[in-house]
């Protein structure tokens, strides 16, 4: 493969990644979390189908790579920029389609459009393969690495070009593939400065990116779209980073300040509201505002139980809670937040001389602030209100709810601390007695008795929990009661609670949240009594940290009889969705590995390749979304997660892919079979030794930890290239065998999320290596044991 090749190889690999990654920043932004399922396997679609084209038609598959690349290319860019005007200007609208069934016809458009793009980079590719087959490993290193660099650019270029704008950045990267003259000499130290200017020009014509593509088009039922709406609506900021979309609307008419109880009578202040990807809006109150509303909070009763404290304020958003405790005489104010942006759109409220502000998650902020204790810390209510029944949001990783999360938080309470925790109100009880079971189960962890320690109370939108170090005193229980009475809050749980004292103010038909709260403390085994439950309520953990998941197979009757009466997206079928997405990808799967074989019968190639290489499609998917997912916790947020598991994992695998012909591969795959085995053992007490670490250190931990898994994962897909091509004496199987593992890799990207929503990361880290396992076995029982030509001498 020529210099020439390799480097536009290069280029577009970097380019369909970059396109990839802000893609589904973009559906994020406009759409829900389910289309970021659905930019996945539209990726690896496309890429497997550029494998079974080219098996129908060897003429093509014969194609010389200097004259199809620039073509590619060309093709791919334009489809960039394409598929985002298609999906602009004909949205998809998921909360019609329980009705409208032309919004089907609009999704399977969508497919097709943004498959596109990925589909010109896949036969990309698969040509080189098929035409340098014995290049495979540095063909597949290139590309890789292409990939790697692409996680950078999506990781660095939305802050100053915005969302819109790296789009445009990718498409210029393929742009920069097109050019048709090959270049002949090696590259040197002269064609470095030639590609240092082109690049800086480049970044230099950027600033005009976001200006050259209409601004991207949000669902009409998000958030956002309704402040937009109000006539004197008014955006004051609006910023990108890689991980969020940040806007402050104001207008008259926003008026939003969740659990305020309904005995406050005054006035409410202006309010501006702050939302994350278009969603969640969060308020924020000028700095003017009477103390007098913060005493009608339900947080305000934690500040009267503990006068003066030194509070601790968990991820506040547009900062509520601190301007609470601010409000109510907090001596001191200490403030976690991972979004610089929010800080920045917030403002004046973080230069209050009583207040210190810890950019960083929360998690690694308790596991580095060993020692320090507070009177009051404040998990901050900062999701919006969703319903719970249909599963719609189930699969959002929500590493702040779970039983570690807890255990963290009270183990920074000084004695009599409290930890506060509010929740919308759910009927049938869900959300919050999700958050009651949290707390009971952290507690029980730690040796305390929850019965003694737990008050719940709730309003008419939420419920609020207050934990303390140590047993209720009966004055504390008494200065509560009398709160809530002024207040007209309903006691749901206290350790000397009388069943005729709930349900009081926001009156029920029954007291449906006390007898949750007592059947679940009082259950033995505690483990009957979520059987039982209609939702689940199990408390999540780090290896299942979905606090939105509710869905039990029960609940399927009553989700698909209401399926279109709910104001949900998909009808308020969510969680199947998934699944029919499932069932989607699985028919993709079937066309693209079974059409070649029925349309060429007479060119069937041996099952052995396809098992093979299905299992390596499914296995790199079995390891890489977990630990993704997985490293979201130690990393603080899902975009240097994404970013940098995914950099690490494709470079290591491209230096494997690189060293492949000089690896026995069958000590090669058993070792990835024993590293991943071990993975979900060892991750769970390195990150708890290693999360207060600085984010410095620990994205260097990462990269340490990842990259012998992503070395040994890059030798399997060239070391069977090499050996199919022998056992079959037939080239023609590469295109094929590309397709059967890019169909495998759809099926496996949103099992992969189904699977850790059942059982959890490690033991889909252990599916993972199981799936390598077969591929070894498969191999191993080949004629063909080596896979490998002899090292080079």
């Amino acid at each position: 493969m020529t210099r020439s090749l390799t480097l536009r190889l290069l280029l577009l690999s970097a380019a369909t990644l970059t396109f990839e990654i802000t893609l589904s920043r973009l559906f994020a932004v406009a759409q829900f979390y389910h289309f970021a399922f659905m930019v996945v396997s539209v990726a690896l679609l496309g890429f497997g189908a550029s494998g079974t084209v080219l098996t129908l038609s060897p003429r093509l598959s014969r194609t010389d790579p200097h004259r199809a690349l620039p073509l590619l290319s060309l093709a791919t860019a334009l489809t960039i920029l394409a598929s985002y005007l298609l999906i602009n200007f004909l949205p998809f609208d998921s909360f019609r389609v329980a009705w409208d069934r032309s919004q089907l016809a609009v999704l399977a458009l969508h497919y097709l459009a943004l498959a596109a793009p990925f589909f010109f980079g896949g036969m990309t590719v698969a040509l080189l393969l098929r035409a340098f087959p014995n290049q495979a490993g540095r063909t597949y290193a290139v590309n890789l690495l292409g990939s790697a660099l692409g996680c950078l650019l999506a990781l660095a270029a939305p802050t100053p070009f915005g969302g819109e704008g790296t789009l445009v950045l990718s498409a210029a990267l393929a742009l920069l593939a097109v050019p048709g003259r090959p270049i002949r000499r090696p590259l040197n130290l002269l064609s470095v400065p030639f590609l240092t200017l082109t690049l800086l020009e480049l970044v230099l014509r950027a600033s005009a990116l976001p200006s050259l593509l209409p601004d991207l088009r949000l669902s009409p039922y998000k958030s956002l779209s309704y402040a937009l709406r109000y006539p004197d609506a008014e955006v004051l900021y609006r910023r990108w980073n890689a991980f969020s979309r940040v806007d402050v609307v104001r207008s008259a008419s926003i008026h939003s300040i969740p659990g305020l109880s309904y005995r406050y009578l005054a006035s409410l202040p202006p309010q501006d509201a702050l939302f994350v990807d278009g969603d969640d809006p969060s308020v924020i109150l000028p700095p003017d505002t009477h103390p007098d509303l913060f005493s009608y909070l339900p947080t305000s009763v934690a500040y009267r139980l503990r006068p003066e404290a030194r509070s601790l304020i968990l991820e506040p958003r547009g900062g509520l809670d601190v301007v609470t405790a601010l409000a109510l005489g907090a001596r001191q104010v200490t403030v976690t937040e991972v979004n610089p942006l929010i800080v920045q759109a917030v403002g004046p409220l973080y230069r209050d001389p009583r207040l210190h502000l810890a950019l960083e998650a929360d998690r690694s902020y308790l596991r580095r602030a060993r020692g320090e204790t507070y009177d009051i810390i404040v998990l901050s209510l900062t999701a919006s209100y969703h319903p719970v029944g249909s599963g719609a949001y189930s699969l959002g990783e929500e590493y702040r709810y779970t039983v570690e999360a807890f255990e963290d938080a009270l183990s920074h309470l000084a004695p009599g601390g409290l930890f506060v925790v509010t929740r919308w109100l759910q009927e049938t009880p869900s959300e919050s007695l999700r958050a009651f079971a949290l707390a009971v189960t952290a507690l029980e962890r730690s040796g305390a008795d929850p019965a003694q320690q737990i008050v719940a109370f709730r309003g008419y939108q939420t419920m609020t929990l207050l934990v303390r170090n140590g047993p209720f005193t009966p004055a504390e229980l008494q200065t509560l009661r009398d709160f809530l009475a002024g207040r007209a809050f309903d006691l749901v749980y206290a350790p000397d609670l009388h069943l005729e004292e709930t349900n009081r103010y926001n009156v029920l038909p029954q007291a449906i949240y006390a007898q949750a709260y007592r059947a679940l403390l009082t259950a033995r085994p505690r483990e009957a009594f979520y059987k039982a439950y209609p939702y689940d309520v199990r408390p999540p953990t780090d290896d299942r940290p979905f606090f939105g998941h509710y869905f039990k197979w029960s609940q399927a009757p009553q989700v698909l009889a209401e399926l279109g009466k709910t104001m949900q997206p998909f009808g308020g079928a969510g969680y199947f969705v998934i699944l029919a997405l499932l069932v989607l990808a699985l028919l993709a799967a079937g066309v693209l590995i079974l059409l070649p074989v029925m349309v060429r019968a007479r060119d069937t190639f041996s099952p052995k390749p396809a098992a093979y290489f299905a299992l390596i499609g499914l296995a790199y998917l079995f390891v890489e979304i977990p630990l993704i997912q997985r490293f979201i916790l130690f990393l603080g947020n899902p975009a240097y997660a994404f970013t940098a598991v995914l950099f690490t994992l494709l470079l290591s695998s491209g230096l494997g892919s690189q060293r492949s012909e000089r690896l026995p591969f069958r000590l090669a795959l058993g070792g990835l079979v024993v590293l991943l085995l071990v993975a979900p053992l060892l991750l769970p007490p390195l990150f708890a030794r290693m999360l207060g670490w600085p984010l410095t250190l620990r994205l260097s931990a990462t990269v340490l930890l990842l990259a012998p898994i992503g070395f040994f994962m890059g030798i399997p897909f060239p070391a069977g290239l090499r050996w199919v091509t022998r056992q079959e004496s037939d080239e023609k199987i590469i295109p094929w065998v590309w397709a059967v593992n890019g169909a495998a890799s759809v099926v496996a990207a949103i099992l992969a999320a189904l699977l850790a929503l059942t059982v959890g990361f490690g033991w889909v880290l252990r599916l993972g290596a199981l799936c390598y396992a077969g591929a070894w076995l498969t191999a191993g029982a080949s004629p063909d044991r080596r896979l490998s030509p002899p090292p080079h001498p």
